[in-house]
């Protein structure tokens, strides 16, 4: 499967005239209607798109190509950049237990609800998340970029932040724990 998948909605003009041009494409090109849009399982493709010259607000990631005739260049850049996007926006979110980190816009979710972080906050947590388990020391050579043999309390204010945050926006009083061996999510 590719990894990127055009699916052009309702538009036969638009679909033929892509796919007669689709070696020139670095991803595939579908036709759909409204029934087997409604059928499609998103979730399996990584990085797809719904093109259509109809404003439907009921398509989810969507380009709407209202404004026809326009030079096929154009369709296609519009296209491109929007798989971009498309792509920035799933590398940039991370699943951390039930939680979900958005690195763009440093918020953390948790069904509706989010909660804003700041930049040093995501990275302490995707410090912790990566290692499973990291040390004082450690947190502090690789988040901060301080030497071991500094004494600073700031790793354990910024946990003692994220900790109250955890508690006020989604009652969650075990999201950093700590033991001997070091910080870890749970």
């Amino acid at each position: 499967m590719n990894s990127k998948n055009l699916f052009i909605y309702d538009s036969i003009k638009l679909f033929e005239i892509l796919n007669e041009i689709k070696e020139n494409f670095n991803f595939e090109i579908n036709h759909i209607d409204k029934k087997e849009y409604q059928k499609l399982n998103f979730d399996e493709y990584k990085n797809y798109l719904v093109v259509t010259t109809n404003n439907s607000k009921e398509i989810s990631n969507c380009l709407i190509i209202d404004i026809l005739p326009q030079q096929i260049n154009k369709i296609v850049e519009k296209i491109n950049l929007s798989f971009l996007k498309n792509q920035f926006n799933n590398q940039s979110e991370i699943k951390i237990g039930k939680y979900i980190l958005d690195l763009n816009s440093r918020k953390i979710y948790f069904n509706e609800i989010n909660l804003d972080l700041t930049e040093k906050e995501c990275d302490l947590i995707l410090f912790i998340q990566s290692n499973k388990k990291a040390n004082l020391k450690e947190i502090q050579k690789n988040v901060w970029g301080y030497t071991s043999d500094l004494e600073t309390h700031t790793v354990e204010t910024h946990i003692y932040r994220i900790r109250k945050k955890m508690i006020e926006s989604f009652t969650d009083e075990n999201f950093i724990k700590f033991d001997k061996k070091g910080y870890f999510l749970n």
